[in-house]
């Protein structure tokens, strides 16, 4: 790994110091300082709450771990002030490759268009995206970052949460408004709030190498079912940072784990791979599929976010993204309760958005499962079949499942099917905003979603000009397309991508989602969409 800080040393608080009934009150605690929990701390930060920041170690995690960062969540960590950084040192792709045998079935392309700010994935290890988290929240003076100081006990009352954190100098206490809990897979506050964390484990085990070569491989996806270097198994190879590349080997499930991650042992296969031995062990590790979730993401005034929450498959990179897809929905709901500008029955729709997104995601990642491991002589032959079919039809290629890539999750809202009017195209109520090509009144180039950052990551209306304005409610910023002082449609794509007609108007959550939108929007229209996307049904 490269210079970068993974070490952070424990230190003694105030809080530890307090005496008696004396407890230290919070408005917010986040247990688990991983990518969603440094994440949910920082945007919860800049939107003006002060944030204590638990986790049980005092380092980075080493291996790569989670390594494909999507277009969605290099938005959002553009909105937390990182994601430069993360474009910066990540290896940028967006094709990917699916083979059978040693022959190419097809190859797929995630944003073949142009005109938008970031790409469709990085490769990036986890631990960087981690490192350069921590770097920014050290830049916040709202949160307060304790490592090695673990929680142990939990009390729910009607107001607050009363937690017990042990540390290197015996227990404390302090208590909160809210918890999040962003502690992982294994999460000891899912344990102590009863839940169950119910779903399915695959048999099927992968072996995961991170090796450093110099190689000639194109930046793209490959995967692989029945390759002529690992026969009835699948393969898959992605290019990282520094010359290191993540390959994935399907493993009989019944491999002897201990035997499996040897060196030795690893070594050949990959040699057989690659057609060489010219490399370097970064990492070994080996997992199994497993697709599980709570049933409930909110328990009293404990919230549940990634791994902690939901856990699906790696193929398809939908846990890390649709953990940081949670701390982005939270984030804005938690702080209008905290600031008793929405109900914290707006809560509920966290759970409830973000139930189904998870739903979504374990489907996926289950019938990617039982297509690359099939579990049954039926789902074989099934597979044989559909291989056979994507060499010759364009059918049989779309069947072809080697891990569905992670979109952004889209939301049912009461108008989500229907919002009033006749729509050829553009994000309907319930979908992430599409980024476009503008230019600001001064002449500078610029995207949307950095018009949507300067719009102060509020409850934003984007207009389109040469149409009747509407003045937006109290508290609503507006980004103006077209009209004498809004940004030039330079390139006419954010007018395509919308299905804009002038006058025609979305109403953008704080979390860069579409409320609503408007053929010609009046001010009782738009102060009812507010009300129903703040929580006042």
């Amino acid at each position: 790994m490269a210079s970068t800080k993974t070490q952070f040393g424990y230190r003694r608080h105030p809080d530890q110091d307090r005496a008696g009934a004396d407890v230290a009150e919070y408005p917010v605690v986040v247990v688990g300082a991983g990518p969603v929990g440094l994440s949910l701390a920082i945007d919860l930060a800049q939107r003006g709450q002060s944030v204590v920041l638990l986790d049980d170690a005092d380092r980075i995690g080493e291996g790569s771990r989670a390594i494909c960062f999507s277009k969605r969540s290099l938005e959002y960590w553009d909105r937390l002030g990182i994601g430069q950084r993360m474009v910066d040192k990540g290896v940028v792709w967006s094709v990917g490759k699916i083979f059978h045998g040693d022959s190419k079935l097809y190859q797929f392309n995630l944003l073949p268009e142009q005109g938008h700010k970031r790409p469709a994935f990085i490769n990036l290890q986890q631990f960087y995206a981690e490192a350069y988290l921590v770097d920014r929240v050290e830049e916040l003076a709202a949160i307060d970052l304790r490592w090695r100081n673990k929680v142990v006990g939990l009390e729910q009352r009607n107001d607050r949460v009363a937690l017990t954190i042990q540390t290197p100098d015996g227990p404390y206490r302090l208590e909160a408004g809210f918890v999040v809990a962003c502690d992982g897979a294994r999460s000891s506050l899912r344990q102590m709030v009863g839940a169950e964390f119910a779903g399915q484990v695959f048999e099927d085990q992968f072996l995961i190498a991170d090796v450093k070569m110099t190689a000639e491989f194109p930046t793209e996806r490959w995967f692989w079912f029945d390759p002529p270097f690992h026969a009835g198994r699948s393969a898959l190879l992605h290019r990282q940072p520094d010359d290191i590349w993540r390959i994935d080997l399907q493993l009989h499930r019944d491999a002897d784990p201990a035997v499996e991650k040897q060196p030795e042992n690893v070594r050949p296969r990959i040699a057989r791979m690659l057609g060489h031995d010219k490399f370097e062990f970064e990492w070994i590790s080996l997992y199994k599929f497993q697709c599980r979730r709570m049933d409930r993401f909110i328990h009293g005034r404990v919230l549940f976010a990634g791994d902690a929450a939901h856990q699906v498959s790696p193929f398809g990179a939908r846990g890390a993204n649709s953990g940081l897809e949670d701390a982005e929905n939270l984030a804005w709901k938690l702080d209008r309760v905290l600031r008793q500008r929405s109900p914290q029955t707006l809560l509920d729709s966290y759970h409830i958005e973000r139930g189904a997104a998870a739903d979504e995601n374990i489907r996926e990642s289950t019938r990617s499962t039982d297509f690359m491991a099939p579990n049954s002589p039926q789902e074989a032959r099934l597979r044989k079949a559909v291989l056979s079919l994507a060499k010759e039809t364009e059918f049989g290629k779309r069947m072809v499942n080697g891990g569905r890539l992670s979109t952004p999750s889209v939301y049912e809202t009461p108008l989500s099917t229907a919002d009033g009017d006749a729509w050829r195209g553009g994000p309907r109520p319930g979908a992430s905003i599409s980024d476009a090509p503008l230019q600001a009144s001064s002449g500078e180039p610029t995207y949307l979603t950095e018009a949507f950052i300067g719009s102060g990551l509020r409850f934003t209306l984007l207009a389109f000009g040469n149409g009747a304005a509407v003045d937006a409610p109290d508290g609503v910023s507006v980004v103006r397309i077209g009209g004498d002082d809004g940004f030039i449609d330079s390139e006419g794509l954010a007018g395509a991508r919308y299905d804009a007609a002038p006058g025609t108007a979305y109403l953008l959550r704080p979390d860069g989602y579409v409320a609503a939108r408007f053929r010609h929007p009046t001010r009782p229209a738009l102060d009812a969409a507010l009300a129903r996307a703040s929580g006042y049904n």
